[in-house]
């Protein structure tokens, strides 16, 4: 240590260089002897004190020298940032209390650890396949071109053989291959059983012994890895996207008074009638309309079900491959006009009165003079709903009227949009209805629009609407709807794919949502009711 290192010595040395003048100065002057002498005295004495304190002071800091340079790195540690411990929380500071040495960390010294917040993942029903529990029993070696709705039971069986119930499990050891059965029938009585129950079992599915069923040879399109199916989609549902999404196809035929081509598919070779008229048929549209699929599922989760069941499939004669919409064949629709392509031919001013009639609500039967027609007045509020949603503009605005087309839209190829002029004699279009079920629409041809801002919508659609589905606008309002379409598209794993997985998905969605804001702000500005439409 040098000199200017000890703070006491330069003190002393400091206090004698000022007290030498001082004291030869008294001792020279002039002065009574006895007041010198006390004046000197009492320098001494404070100089002496002064002496007494620093020694004190000094001796404890050289016993304890070490402790204060460790007590100094460690206050250089606590200043500097821990840049070994992870921010994602999986490593935690350690307890620095008392160390080896005998030092210990002062209490002011925080350890901040950063976690960083997961973002808890939508629950899409699906995406990942749980773990199959262990058969009891071996599953059927088959399990496609079973018909109608005994093909929907076989396949559901044969895709979750580990959920089947105990019932189930002793029809299908009963129904194993030869080499199974050799092992169970070693006994005539055992034998005489099962073969009673062989019987039972096919006399329930409907299915005669003598049908030669192939064993499934791929994995079905349409992923169902949960218990069930999402509530909104029926067990019909389920069933056609199966038959047009897996089903093999038997022929092509010409779609009447549609755009489009029919496939047809494989069916029971013992089923009577038209393959179409069975249910059996889809129609084929570009892959241009896969809009078409999203519409299906957003219809159902809105509760309107008013759309046919729709799924995407790729096709190797239609443009290289490229993933199509396939649109379930319903013969029961009733026979279009040309021009318009709907079941009720209507143009915008008798549209327009029929609002105001309200017509068949409540069950009350119109007058002649209305000029109702055979569709519920409360239709109308679901089509326009989810025309809004997904810019749906050919049924009501078929003109282009109500926003501002492109180039490439069908009303400027036409160039409808010039006949705006006249809005009362524009026709409406694909207006349809079933032959048994008069009351009720169907929606085909959805041809949705995401690219459309949200500043350039067709509010056209919502003109004469009063009322809206009770049932819809909650969903809309419940903040569940993206999950919802989630769980719903992730079903149909074509599409999924096709428009880029769970991202692609995902921006289509952001697109509804604002829609569904704007529509809401609409409501609550126009004074419009909300009220149940389940009639």
């Amino acid at each position: 240590m040098t000199f200017l290192d000890r703070p006491g010595q330069i003190i002393n040395w400091f206090v004698c260089s000022l007290c030498a003048p001082w004291v030869l100065r008294f001792w020279s002057c002039r002065r009574p002897r006895t007041r010198r002498n006390l004046l000197l005295g009492t320098a001494c004495v404070i100089y002496l004190g002064f002496l007494v304190s620093q020694v004190g002071h000094v001796l404890p800091q050289h016993k304890a020298g070490h402790r204060k340079g460790d007590s100094k790195s460690l206050q250089g540690v606590a200043q500097t940032p821990f840049l070994g411990i992870p921010l994602d929380g999986t490593l935690s500071p350690p307890d620095l209390q008392i160390g080896e040495n005998g030092t210990s960390v002062p209490a002011n010294v925080v350890y901040i650890t950063l976690r960083s917040k997961r973002s808890k993942p939508a629950n899409i029903r699906g995406t990942v396949k749980p773990k199959r529990r262990k058969k009891h029993a071996v599953p059927l070696p088959y399990g496609q071109g079973l018909p109608g709705a005994a093909a929907g039971q076989k396949e559901t069986l044969l895709q979750r053989p580990g959920r089947m119930s105990q019932d189930v499990r002793i029809m299908d050891a009963v129904a194993a291959p030869d080499t199974w059965k050799s092992h169970l029938m070693e006994d005539r009585d055992r034998k005489k059983e099962l073969s009673i129950r062989r019987r039972e079992h096919w006399r329930h599915v409907g299915i005669s012994e003598n049908v030669n069923v192939q064993p499934k040879t791929q994995e079905s399109n349409i992923r169902i890895y949960s218990e069930s199916s999402p509530s909104w989609l029926t067990r019909d549902d389920i069933e056609s996207m199966r038959a047009m999404a897996d089903s093999r196809i038997e022929g092509i035929q010409e779609a009447p008074s549609q755009h489009g081509i029919l496939a047809v598919f494989e069916r029971n070779p013992r089923a009577s009638g038209a393959a179409c008229s069975q249910g059996q048929c889809g129609l084929i549209k570009i892959p241009l309309d896969m809009s078409e699929v999203f519409a299906f599922h957003l219809d159902r989760i809105l509760g309107l079900n008013r759309t046919l069941p729709s799924v995407s499939r790729k096709f190797e004669f239609i443009q290289d491959g490229q993933p199509c919409p396939v649109i379930l064949w319903d013969s029961t629709l009733s026979p279009t006009d040309n021009g318009t392509h709907s079941s009720v031919r209507l143009n915008w001013r008798d549209y327009q009165q029929l609002l105001k009639q309200k017509c068949w609500v409540n069950g009350k039967v119109p007058k002649a003079e209305w000029g109702c027609t055979e569709i519920h007045h409360h239709e109308w509020s679901k089509m326009a709903l989810f025309d809004f949603l997904l810019q749906v503009y050919s049924r009501l605005d078929r003109n282009c009227c109500g926003f501002k087309p492109r180039r490439e839209d069908s009303c400027v190829q036409k160039r409808l949009k010039l006949k705006c002029d006249d809005q009362d004699s524009i026709d409406l279009t694909h207006i349809i209805q079933r032959k048994h079920d008069p009351r009720h629409l169907v929606f085909i041809d959805n041809m949705a629009f995401f690219d459309r801002s949200e500043d350039n919508l067709d509010f056209k659609i919502l003109q004469g609407i009063k009322e809206f589905p009770e049932l819809a606008v909650s969903v809309l309002k419940s903040q569940h709807l993206r999950e919802k379409l989630l769980q719903s598209l992730f079903l149909d794993k074509v599409y999924w794919e096709s428009q880029g997985g769970r991202q692609g998905i995902e921006k289509l969605i952001d697109v509804v949502e604002r829609r569904a804001k704007i529509l809401l702000t609409y409501i609550n500005a126009h004074g419009a009711k909300v009220i149940p439409m389940n009639e």
